[in-house]
């Protein structure tokens, strides 16, 4: 598999979880030290975790296993590391306080098939 349909499983596995504003980021030829983010929001802290765990979870399933992570969902945040590819979920308000996508504004969205499903899914 490559590092997009990765990202997508992990959108599913999101979407599933009810997260929120789920959006892809194509940072490759900006940052250089992952190709892809996922940014996922959660309405609560156990959402958060709950998100988090199903990517985890899914992902491993696969045969994907983080390098590592960051973050708990007390804190607002959770950084899941798998090399090509970096899953943030926030809370809301943490969300908005970072503002990765204006950070990161430049960076091209691909319109992956998860991601439409999954805001079907949630009516958005």
């Amino acid at each position: 598999m490559n590092p997009i349909d990765w990202v997508g499983r992990a959108v599913a596995a999101a979407g599933d979880k009810k997260a929120r504003e789920l959006v892809v980021l194509d940072v490759a030829d900006v940052l250089g030290i992952t190709d892809y983010f996922l940014i996922a929001s959660g309405s609560s802290d156990r959402q958060v975790r709950t998100i988090a765990e199903a990517v985890e979870e899914k992902l491993k399933e696969d045969g994907l296993r983080p390098l590592r992570s960051e973050g708990t969902a007390e804190s607002g945040w959770i950084l899941i590391d798998y090399g090509d590819f970096i899953v943030h979920v926030l809370t809301e308000e943490m969300r908005a306080y970072y503002d990765l996508e204006r950070l990161w504004k430049d960076a091209p969205r691909p319109e992956l098939p998860e991601l439409v499903e999954a805001r079907q899914a949630l009516g958005s």
